[in-house]
């Protein structure tokens, strides 16, 4: 008999294409999420007698344990995700961010699989120059990835976890995200045929959301010997300054105006490359280059309506 995984926040960007994905492997798949954004992004999923919907908060005690206790395996994607949404409702995210992963935390097993995606962005500000590992110390300066990585660290106290780093992931799905660098440069390419760039030089590291799906996939089956630890999801190759990611959108979009700002800053100033060895020793290795996933948020550009999916 297969597992049976409960992933809360379920109907946002990464799970409205992970459930997809484990329920193709055959997976039987609980979400719980609240719709906050109203998202109708796992109603193709309906038919599937394996999939099932509860709507609710992460942070319900009695609901989560109710649906902890049938579950083999769990998968936190509920989250206020990004600096900008955690400053315009600091106690929105601590609350979901942390607690309700400590909520998680207390109420599992030891027997019970938790999978936690957490972010790169606790890095926070580093030369650029060198490549972070999992060994590199934590600096987060943004209440988001604070809030990530301190729940990261109580997780990995507990026996049978598993914490992706996630880099910033890019692509379309269901339940779109605009506000994501790669998302976003390429949408101004599309729509506006400009961007005003701060920072131009800082780095980041980028991994197309399908192949997320895929390594938690790969972290399922290969538990056993993953638990425990924190791994780097990224891109090797994309280890890019926006102005280098820019440039890449503009190898597509030739008439794309790109503005270097001389003035001015970006609340978001992370800046580091990343190692994902650890990663892919482990037998994971991100394959969807950044240029096909260019051209896929191309594409599905072409069929957004004006106004959609800009909020974070």
């Amino acid at each position: 008999m297969e597992p049976h995984i409960l992933i809360t926040g379920g109907a946002g960007y990464i799970g409205s294409i992970l459930c997809g994905r484990l329920l193709d492997a055959g997976f039987s798949v609980t979400v719980v999420d609240n719709l906050m954004y109203r998202q109708s992004s796992l109603f193709h999923l309906c038919a599937n007698p394996k999939f099932e919907f509860v709507l609710g908060d992460a942070r319900n005690e009695e609901l989560m344990r109710r649906e902890i206790k049938r579950a083999d395996i769990v998968i936190p994607l509920a989250a206020v995700v990004g600096a900008p949404a955690c400053d315009r409702d600091p106690v929105l995210a601590r609350t979901v961010n942390l607690e309700a992963v400590r909520l998680v935390n207390r109420l599992k097993s030891h027997d019970q699989l938790v999978i936690y995606p957490t972010t790169n962005s606790g890095y926070g500000t580093q030369s650029g120059d060198v490549f972070c590992t999992e060994e590199t110390p934590l600096k987060p300066i943004s209440l988001y990835g604070q809030t990530k990585s301190q729940a990261e660290t109580e997780l990995l106290q507990s026996r049978n976890v598993v914490s992706l780093r996630l880099a910033t992931v890019f692509g379309m799905a269901p339940r779109m995200r605009l506000d994501l660098l790669v998302n976003h440069f390429v949408y101004a390419a599309a729509t506006d045929g400009y961007l005003v760039i701060f920072e131009k030089d800082f780095k980041r590291n980028y991994i197309h959301i399908r192949d997320v799906a895929d390594c938690f996939f790969h972290c399922i089956a290969n538990a056993k010997q993953m638990a425990g630890r924190a791994y780097n999801a990224g891109l090797d190759a994309a280890n890019l300054s926006k102005e280098e990611l820019a440039l890449k959108i503009k190898e597509f979009v030739p008439n794309f105006y790109i503005h270097y700002a001389q003035i001015g800053s970006d609340p978001d100033r992370r800046n580091y490359i990343v190692s994902n060895q650890r990663l892919r020793e482990a037998g994971f290795e991100a394959q969807r280059s950044l240029a096909s996933g260019i051209q896929e948020l191309l594409k599905g550009y072409r069929m957004m309506g004006p106004g959609r999916f800009k909020n974070a």
